[in-house]
């Protein structure tokens, strides 16, 4: 018998025994969907995750900040009031409100780019805008950040605003899209709006800029929705809110973004810590500030895995006892088979190839079915509880990864099958043809 007639004599006895088979299935495709919507579920969060982690930072840069004197008492743990110290700075965005750290000046953006290990340095500009104006519309209060460290914005319309231009570019959170007057995301791309902001002699100035991109908004903003701009509008708000400021006071910063080389190995981002540590500085990378909760996700998709593999466990049992029944009810046909000259291989394959078809009908109706109500479920919720999480689709399904939980299913079935596949290809094909 060619290798295509014993598929096909396989699937067609699958469902000699209907009721018994399709019980099977649907024990495989209980521990199927469970895995199928599990998986989905760990692929969803970690995307957003992933999502978010482009708007922090990239993988090849790290957020450094001057490590402070404990005895000074900035940034201690300690309860009580902190001492006042004249270098001291502002936290901004990246710290809890009041926190303050030592200041970085210029001679310490020069001493960053001298140690080993670090190929460029810059300086996070701390921008506080008093509001954004569309034409004489409302004024809204909005928080200013910049495409720092490989940051990038998810957008809806228009593109990113560019870095090598001199030209004023803004992204606007979607948020402000209606308020300020525009008809839709893709009507405020090209518009000019205004921005405010005081200098220390408390002059308020008003810079124009232009929308370039609307952005989706996420958890990546600490302080709610911010626009996102250029480098040069990034350059002219700061040095505007400057006015007045001395000079020996202009150049002070919150933090540093350097970057390492991408393809840097864990021993040797570790290696740069330690090296800004011995310099005085304290270096934090993207996966420092959200690698913990993908584990920590990753654990729980595991453990609700280990409940899915565990109703796949007991599917087998079914799938041991269908095809024992099957072969004590077939066994006249086997010896017919076998006295009619087919081998104990194929009589062994026959019947593997039916666990492993009856594990491919439970797990790919088990992935279609999990899909469906994944999908629904994400939508709902997205549109619900999870409105607040612009972006997050809660459940996503990978192709590779439905096709994998597909395989390991037909694997865990045709496992199951041997035993029963066994007993049928060392069957005595006289007495076979012997049994009532």
């Amino acid at each position: 018998m060619r290798t295509i007639d014993l598929i096909g004599t396989a699937v067609a006895n699958t469902f000699r025994s209907k009721t018994r088979t399709i019980l099977t299935i649907l024990a495989i495709f209980v521990g199927a969907f469970t895995l199928t919507l599990t998986n989905g579920l760990g692929t969803g969060i970690n995307n957003y995750i992933d999502d978010t982690v482009s708007g922090v930072g990239a993988s090849d840069t790290m957020t450094v900040t001057k490590t402070a004197d404990a005895a000074s008492g900035i940034g201690s743990a300690s309860a009580g009031p902190t001492e006042y110290d004249p270098e001291s700075i502002s936290s901004g965005q990246n710290g809890p409100p009041g926190a303050t750290v030592v200041a970085l000046q210029p001679a310490d953006l020069d001493a960053l780019a001298q140690i080993d290990g670090v190929l460029d340095v810059q300086a996070v500009k701390s921008v506080s805008a008093d509001y954004i104006q569309a034409g004489g519309g409302t004024k809204y209060v909005i928080g200013v950040g910049g495409l720092v460290g490989g940051q990038t914005v998810t957008l809806l319309a228009g593109s990113e605003p560019s870095g090598d231009t001199s030209d004023l570019q803004l992204a606007l959170p979607t948020s402000y899209v209606e308020p300020l007057g525009f008809a839709s995301d893709a009507d405020a791309v090209g518009q000019t709006v205004s921005i405010a902001v005081t200098d220390a002699q408390r002059t308020q100035h008003v810079i124009e800029a232009t929308i370039t991109g609307v952005a989706e908004e996420s958890i990546a903003s600490p302080t709610g929705a911010s626009l996102t701009a250029n480098t040069a509008l990034t350059d002219e708000l700061y040095e505007t809110q400057n006015i007045g400021v001395p000079a020996d006071q202009v150049e002070r910063y919150a933090q540093a973004t350097v970057w390492f080389a991408p393809d840097a190995t864990e021993a040797q981002i570790s290696d740069l810590k330690t090296a800004l540590s011995d310099a005085g500085y304290t270096g934090t990378t993207v996966a420092d500030q959200l690698g913990t909760i993908k584990t920590v996700i990753d654990g729980i998709v595991l453990v609700l895995n280990a409940f899915a593999v565990i109703a796949l466990l007991a599917a087998s049992f079914g799938i041991v006892n269908t095809l024992l029944m099957s072969v004590q009810e077939r066994t006249r046909e086997i010896g017919l088979m076998k006295a009619m000259g087919m081998g104990s291989g194929k009589v062994f394959g026959l019947f593997s190839l039916e666990a492993a078809f009856i594990g491919f009908l439970g797990s790919a109706l088990g992935a279609l079915g999990a899909i469906i109500v994944g999908s629904g479920v994400s939508a709902a919720l997205s549109g619900s509880l999870l409105a607040d999480l612009p972006g997050l689709e809660l459940i996503a399904f990978d192709p590779v990864s439905i096709l994998a939980v597909i395989l390991v299913v037909m694997v865990i079935a045709f496992l199951a099958g041997t035993l029963p596949a066994a007993r049928a290809a060392q069957a005595d094909p006289v007495e076979s043809l012997r049994y009532e």
